[in-house]
């Protein structure tokens, strides 16, 4: 795919990639870009990405207050502190997956917009797609 120059003067392929690990630039790039249609969906997508890991980031935390008080509830109920332990590995296993997913899910995508290749994350792509067309 021919990803043409961006708005930046970067190569779109450069600049679509260089949204993702970087998410001022994909917020620059969208405000700035009007006719490269291939770094306007990546910079969308990569907001997209970094919203979606916020709003999981704020749902993990409300987990681990939960899981938190049952831990102490747990604890205080039958005076073993193994629970509460197992608590804690349950919630720095649920960060570890999260974390692992999104730098995941940022360096796959960052590898395939240098690529030229227009892929779509999950969920998030179809709606940087659309309002990419607009």
């Amino acid at each position: 795919m021919d990803t043409g120059k961006s708005a930046l003067g970067l190569d779109g392929n450069l600049a679509a990639a260089l949204g993702y690990p970087i998410g001022i630039l994909a917020i620059i790039c969208l405000i700035m870009e009007k006719e490269n249609r291939f770094v306007k969906f990546h910079a969308l997508q990569s907001i997209l990405l970094h919203v979606a890991f916020i709003i999981v980031i704020i749902a993990v935390w409300i987990l681990g207050i939960i899981l938190l008080f049952a831990g102490i509830a747990a604890s205080a109920a039958t005076n073993n502190g193994a629970l509460g332990g197992l608590m804690s590995m349950l919630f720095g296993l649920i960060w570890l997956v999260v974390i692992v997913a999104y730098l995941g899910g940022l360096i796959f995508a960052a590898v395939k917009a240098y690529g030229g290749i227009e892929f779509k994350l999950p969920v998030i792509g179809n709606m940087a797609e659309k309002f990419a067309n607009k």
